[in-house]
């Protein structure tokens, strides 16, 4: 990446690669102080229902707001799982995040199994190809 090793090496290393790597530092000790009282923690997937197919394509901005609460879990290398939790009124899905504590994959899957057992989601939607 021709560009990414000029911006490093033209004197900005400091101002971008080393202020990113703070940042992340921080995301991960809120993270780490969270998990000192629980073993996951839960968030919505996106701030809004899933959008039709095509519906956002024009407009970038749009379709990175929408997945702006995954960023976090990935930028603190943690893992996370998005389980269904229902259906906006527009029967367009709803999804919860789930994160949990780094190289604890299981807790986190089994806190998604757990989760979705007790919503009994099972529905879908209506235009789903074929029926």
């Amino acid at each position: 990446m021709l560009i990414g090793t000029y911006v490093l090496s033209a004197g900005y290393y400091d101002a971008y690669y080393n202020k990113a790597r703070r940042v992340r530092t921080l995301i991960l000790k809120d993270f780490t102080d969270a998990f000192e009282t629980v073993d996951v923690v839960l968030t919505p997937t996106a701030p809004s229902a899933a959008f039709a197919v095509g519906e956002k394509m024009d407009d970038p901005i749009a379709m990175y707001l929408n997945d702006v609460f995954t960023v976090p879990a990935s930028m603190a290398g943690l893992p996370g799982i998005s389980v269904p939790a229902g259906l906006s009124e527009d029967g367009l899905p709803l999804g919860l995040q789930l994160i949990g504590r780094a190289f604890d994959e299981e807790t986190v899957f089994r806190v998604a199994g757990a989760l979705e057992s007790a919503a009994g989601f099972d529905s879908e939607p209506p235009f789903v190809a074929g029926r």
